[in-house]
């Protein structure tokens, strides 16, 4: 009895902690909704925004959105930015829309009136078979996963983690 109460509850609980990773449940855990999303469709059809990538620089250089700008996370300097237009629309990513919240957050402190986080960031963007570019601004499938927790997200794609 006490073997069958075991095995019910370790099924159960590896099917709620798989059941969990998805990026859904994992900005819902990280974020504060406090930078509106954009879906990735919207920002492959818009016209025109100013990409800025918040991840780490060896991130950006395995892959980026086209026309991306790294002004990265821990580096971020929003003095470094030549952004005049507060009303600009500007779009921010990184791996799935967790460290862009933040950075998201210090543009809008500064007055920056039209910022949103990509949902589901560079992920998701490779999810929905959208182009990424490599350094040389050619296409191709390498994504950094930033850590094993979040490589597991990413079902399409070639993972890289250095």
């Amino acid at each position: 009895m006490k073997y069958s109460i075991f095995l019910f509850l370790a099924f159960s609980f590896s099917n709620f902690s798989n059941g969990q990773r998805t990026i859904e449940k994992t900005l819902e855990k990280w974020n504060k909704n406090t930078v509106s999303y954009i879906s990735v469709e919207a920002l492959y059809s818009a016209e025109h925004s100013i990409i800025l990538d918040t991840r780490k620089k060896e991130e950006f250089e395995v892959s980026h959105l086209k026309n991306a700008i790294w002004v990265g996370y821990h580096d971020f300097n929003i003095a470094n930015l030549s952004l005049t237009d507060k009303n600009a629309p500007i779009v921010v990513y990184c791996s799935i829309g967790v460290r862009s919240e933040n950075i998201g957050e210090k543009l809008i402190a500064e007055g920056f009136t039209n910022v949103k986080n990509l949902y589901g960031g560079i992920f998701e963007w490779v999810e929905r078979d959208y182009p990424i570019f490599d350094i040389d601004g050619n296409t191709t499938t390498k994504v950094h996963t930033f850590n094993k927790y979040w490589g597991k997200l990413l079902t399409k794609g070639e993972k890289v983690d250095r």
